[in-house]
């Protein structure tokens, strides 16, 4: 496939992630579970016939890894997505950009320009309007928010260990192990939270095949396939398309609006996001 219409696929089907956990209408531990499950199960056979499940010691590690943070991540965004509107939600989960800059400098020792830190403060500018500046001072933020922020740190977690990875293995081996781990870690909390995953309505059983073939499976094997050849940077630029798309099919399917604060702050925040992007980062010497 031309790898920019796979990148338009992927954005496409991922954008209907905050929409259809918030239709699904339970807890948010099942949701993620079976997102990941069911994406699993229909890419395993695949797999499996094909042959692409070998995989070196330190490759298998680093794709456990990522899966127990990526179970984490959609897990906590689930979660936030059932407190606040899912425009709002989605934006924040979509810092992981600036996370992803904050820890190549503090961890790497990899020098940001003056763009990315000009993209970050005016992100933070744009979230203090969107959450309002006397909740901040007061310390007072929506615990919906403060989740979604949890979940763009855990996603950018994940995107540092699992940095490069797909250059070196293909990218369905990665998510076959990936996805499994992410299955197999979501299962267990679910059998600790004693939660039943059996009794659910239709339209939760629809949505959460929505969310395992559309968003899960569809929508990352596109986007992970855009990656192998295109630059990641206008990949993830791209991808802020993301809470736009989300934006307006919340305002069809969910019926959400949003205050003119949020509007304002959301569109900071995503002019900021977009700055860091603008100069890529340069290694200390």
């Amino acid at each position: 496939m031309n790898p920019k219409a796979s990148l338009v696929i992927g954005i496409l089907c991922i954008s209907f992630s905050p929409i259809l956990v918030k239709l699904a209408g339970v807890p948010a531990l099942p949701s993620a579970f079976y997102r990941i499950a069911i994406g699993w199960i229909c890419l395993a056979p695949y797999c499996i016939a094909k042959g692409y499940l070998k995989i070196n010691r330190h490759d298998l590690f680093i794709a456990i890894l990522g899966g127990l943070v990526f179970a984490s991540d959609i897990t906590v965004w689930n979660v936030s997505l059932l407190k606040i509107s899912a425009t709002v939600s989605t934006l924040v989960a979509n810092l992981a950009p600036v996370w992803v800059g904050l820890m190549s400098f503090l961890f790497f020792r990899k020098l940001a320009g003056k763009l990315f830190w000009l993209g970050t403060v005016i992100a933070i500018a744009g979230m203090v309007i969107l959450v309002g500046y006397k909740n901040v001072a007061g310390l007072k933020i929506n615990d919906g928010v403060l989740l979604a922020l949890l979940a763009s740190l855990l996603y950018a977690i994940y995107i540092v260990i699992t940095r490069g990875i797909m250059q070196k293995i293909s990218v369905l081996t990665f998510m076959f192990y990936n996805m499994l781990a992410a299955s197999v870690f979501l299962l267990i909390i679910c059998g600790f939270q004693q939660y039943d995953l059996t009794s659910f309505s239709l339209t939760a059983w629809l949505c959460f095949l929505g969310l395992g073939l559309v968003c899960q499976l569809t929508g990352w094997i596109t986007i992970n396939h855009s990656l192998r050849f295109l630059e990641s940077t206008k990949v993830s630029i791209a991808l802020l398309s993301q809470t736009v798309l989300a934006g307006f099919l919340a305002i069809i399917f969910l019926h959400e609006k949003l205050e003119l604060n949020e509007i304002i702050g959301s569109a900071i925040v995503l002019g900021g996001i977009a700055v860091t992007f603008l100069n890529p980062q340069k290694s200390a010497v």
